[in-house]
């Protein structure tokens, strides 16, 4: 008898290379590699964007009660915003933790490795939306293949939201990219 084997779906990158960069961290002083992985959700997307933690140095004396230095590298002309907004950053990461690991940034200006925002979720268009465009091409005329009469249905509906999308953007005057949030850090 054969087993089924389910398939979860894609998994987060983040998940996976636990293990593969916990040796490099270990080297660089951050001994929790979730300070890297979940960079982003400890400070936020925009923040995460313009900053990255390379190293986490901690008191010369072991019997030190003092918490650790953040290395931060951050992008030139953000730097002056990180240092004014460095009691945010140190107290998300330290609530992110559960104790009070870190007690100051120290920046290092750099320039940050290019992101790409992720890429739009795909939705399939809603069965009213493909009748409305399968009606139009009944006045065509019809089809003898209906597998190809809803595939062409489909293409139909997907075609008119994204022009129904990008003519609201434009009427607007806004793009079709979504706003940039007014502040650095957003409410959790």
């Amino acid at each position: 008898m054969a087993t089924k084997r389910f398939y979860r779906g894609p998994a987060p990158l983040a998940d996976l290379i636990d293990a593969t960069i916990a040796e490099s961290c270990r080297q660089r002083g951050i001994a929790s590699v979730e300070i890297v992985t979940r960079w982003a959700d400890i400070v936020g997307d925009m923040l995460a964007a313009r900053a990255l933690p390379i190293r986490l140095a901690w008191p010369s004396r072991a019997d030190s009660d003092e918490p650790g230095v953040l290395h931060v590298r951050v992008e030139g002309g953000y730097a002056i915003e990180l240092q004014h907004d460095a009691p945010i950053v140190i107290e998300r990461v330290n609530r992110y933790f559960g104790w009070r690991c870190i007690g100051r940034l120290a920046l290092r200006q750099g320039p940050m490795p290019v992101v790409r925002p992720p890429s739009r979720r795909f939705a399939e268009p809603d069965a009213e939306a493909c009748g409305a465009v399968a009606r139009r091409l009944e006045q065509i005329g019809t089809f003898e293949d209906s597998a190809l009469a809803g595939a062409l249905a489909r293409l139909g509906a997907l075609v008119v939201r994204d022009r129904r999308d990008a003519s609201a953007g434009t009427a607007t005057g806004k793009s079709a990219a979504p706003p940039r949030p007014a502040s650095t850090f957003t409410q959790r």
